[in-house]
């Protein structure tokens, strides 16, 4: 679960109906908030706890919600998922991103020269964001489901996101807890810094079993035309698939493809002129 929120984080009321307001919006988007691709189902208790609202609150938030196909119950177990009405209040957005539609047909040949799920990610300040998928067509895959947020600093998305990043800034996300990471000592902080280096010379980054020992990510930055990242392009793979010699030729197609939404999108990397290398 990620990007929840408390009551006591919500605006304060007043007693102004401006205040009442922004309390029952911000109260409305932690309930949505606490429904992820790990956990797409949940009962009204559980999301109460989480949200640290009275379950007679959320029972009439999830009410309203349903109302509009924000969500839907499972016919089982009665639960909640987020429901259809969800993509037609985001679809203006993904049609609109430039990074999206760009990257789809790189993504479609990525798949299928490498047999691989490919992702395009969107960085969200704290959050790698999946936008786009092609799935691979082996019956034994990993996917990453658009909307999935990744936060474990071990994810090769998110190392790329901070690799671009000051580095107190990187610390304080750390620290924080904003992004999760297992070494909080001095001597991890500066061993993961070592790894964001590493990232930032090969062009792209490894999870090699390190946030879910069971898949293997690689990723490499798409550019836009300041130079800043703008995208990650993500390449996502079972581990007993990836050896250590394949690990390396899906970071060189995963660069490669960054490279060819970074031009599509006329950017450039860091410290270059023009529109880019091509």
């Amino acid at each position: 679960m990620v990007g929840t929120m408390t009551t006591a984080e919500a605006p304060e009321t007043t007693g102004t109906g401006d205040a009442k307001g922004a309390s029952v919006i911000a109260n409305a988007i932690a309930v949505l908030r606490t429904f992820s691709a790990e956990e797409p189902l949940l009962g009204v208790t559980e999301i109460a706890s989480r949200v640290g609202l009275h379950k007679s609150t959320v029972s009439r938030i999830l009410a309203t919600f349903e109302q509009e196909h924000l969500v839907e119950r499972d016919p089982e177990t009665r639960r909640f998922r987020m429901g259809l009405g969800l993509i037609a209040i985001a679809g203006p957005l993904l049609a609109e991103l430039e990074e999206r539609r760009v990257a789809h047909p790189v993504l479609g040949d990525l798949t299928e020269q490498t047999g691989e799920t490919s992702a395009l990610m969107v960085w969200n300040g704290t959050e790698s964001m999946c936008v786009e998928q092609i799935a691979s067509h082996h019956e034994i895959k990993h996917t990453t489901p658009l909307g999935a947020r990744y936060r474990d600093a071990m994810s090769s998305s998110v190392q790329v996101f901070l690799a671009a990043e000051p580095a107190e800034r990187v610390r304080e996300l750390l620290r924080s807890g904003a992004v999760s990471y297992r070494g909080l000592d001095d001597e991890g902080l500066e061993g993961y810094a070592i790894r964001l280096d590493d990232v930032r010379k090969r062009g792209w980054a490894i999870n090699y079993g390190e946030s879910s020992i069971d898949e293997v990510g690689v990723a490499a930055p798409v550019y836009d035309h300041r130079g800043e990242i703008a995208a990650v392009v993500l390449i996502a793979a079972p581990r007993f698939r990836v050896s250590r010699e394949r690990l390396q030729s899906l970071g060189e197609a995963c660069a490669a493809a960054a490279w060819q939404v970074t031009t599509r999108l006329g950017g450039r990397p860091p410290g270059s002129s023009g529109q880019g290398q091509h």
